[in-house]
């Protein structure tokens, strides 16, 4: 069963090495992981490394120019989350793996024509588990239901969803069984969460059939 964490940030945009989260997400029971690093993949590990580029440009125009550039370079587009029209246009791009941190977006800015867009172009739709570990109080609720929004089109449309802990230090990094448990407190399933950590792979190889898990 592929199980990859879809975004750790080693150092210098965290406090950890590469190799160390590598060792560390072994441990955890990942045998991949998509991280925000130009250093070389370490050789030799069980755990294999995806490099991303995170785009966060502002514009339609200048996150398809960056993502034209990124694609084929990286393993991974990753393009932050904006407003309704940009995310549609996000996910409608080819050269656009993944949208992420749509708990930031502006509400409404995911709606079912935008998962319908998603789906039918193979586009991955993150859940970032940061929030929900590091927030409190009305923000963590709000991140749980956008989640939980996000999981109900999931289950209706089919797009791909992957997880992610955004860790920037190992300390920041779980387990699979932790992520499930955390996973429950926005609705996913046991089996919802194996599915969604296998989410990469079936970007990355898009002859793998997406299904929808009852």
């Amino acid at each position: 069963m592929q199980r990859t964490d879809a975004m750790v940030c080693p150092y210098p945009v965290g406090s950890a090495s590469l190799r160390r989260m590598v060792i560390e997400a072994e441990e955890l029971g990942f045998d991949s992981i998509v991280a925000l690093t130009d250093e070389p993949a370490p050789q030799g590990d069980r755990v294999t490394v995806l490099k991303a580029c995170l785009i966060t440009e502002p514009s339609v125009k200048s996150m398809r120019a960056k993502a034209k550039r990124a694609f084929g370079s990286n393993d991974l587009v990753v393009v932050e989350a904006g407003d309704r029209a940009f995310n549609r246009a996000v996910v409608s791009y080819t050269g656009v793996h993944i949208l992420r941190n749509l708990y930031r977006a502006p509400k409404g800015s995911f709606d079912h024509i935008t998962a319908r867009f998603a789906a039918d172009n193979s586009t991955g739709i993150d859940i970032n588990l940061y929030p929900i570990i590091s927030y409190s109080g009305p923000g963590r609720q709000n991140v749980l239901q956008c989640y939980a929004d996000i999981i109900r089109l999931h289950r209706k449309l089919g797009f791909p969803v992957t997880i992610s802990t955004g860790a920037k230090s190992v300390c920041g990094m779980r387990s699979v069984r932790s992520i499930k448990l955390i996973c429950e407190l926005f609705g996913m399933t046991g089996d919802e969460v194996d599915f969604a950590l296998g989410g990469v792979r079936r970007i990355l190889e898009p002859e793998m059939p997406v299904r929808v898990v009852p």
